[in-house]
């Protein structure tokens, strides 16, 4: 299955999974650095597809990406968003992310943050534009940590 194909399938199978719960909503679908990017608009039951602390959007990502490897697709990561919630979040990361950022220039004490995964790289993006600020990420799984530093 090659890319283009791999995006097609990946969106009709999320439509299709999505049509389970009833919800039977148009699905747009891109590709960025060799992610397919799904996004599902607003319905009453975006908090059902979030889920807490977004684990659904995580299982619902899982499903589409094992289904893809399954069909031995060329592209198999995938990044599922309700709503925009994972946008909106980054947002909201970024923009503590450089209170974060001043708190470290002031004091010049490194800073260690407890974030997960997609929230990590956010900071890391965001702290690329500052020359003095450093990151890097320690620890294994879930208790991997963000760590940020005055150069």
């Amino acid at each position: 299955m090659n890319k283009d194909e791999s995006i097609r399938f990946a969106a009709k199978y999320l439509e299709d999974l999505l049509s389970f719960f009833g919800i039977n909503v148009a699905v747009y679908s891109t590709i960025d650095d060799d992610v397919i990017q799904l996004s599902v608009p607003s319905t009453s039951l975006n908090s059902l597809l979030i889920g807490r602390n977004a684990d659904n959007l995580r299982a619902l990502q899982h499903v589409v990406s094992m289904a893809l490897v399954v069909r031995e697709a060329e592209v198999t990561r995938v990044n599922v968003d309700v709503a925009n919630y994972k946008r909106q979040r980054a947002d909201r990361i970024a923009e503590k992310a450089e209170g974060w950022i001043q708190k470290v220039r002031e004091t010049g004490e490194p800073m260690e943050l407890n974030l997960n995964a997609a929230d990590r790289r956010v900071v890391h993006k965001l702290a690329q534009d500052y020359s003095d600020i450093e990151t890097h990420s320690e620890g294994e799984g879930r208790e991997r940590k963000l760590i940020m530093s005055k150069i």
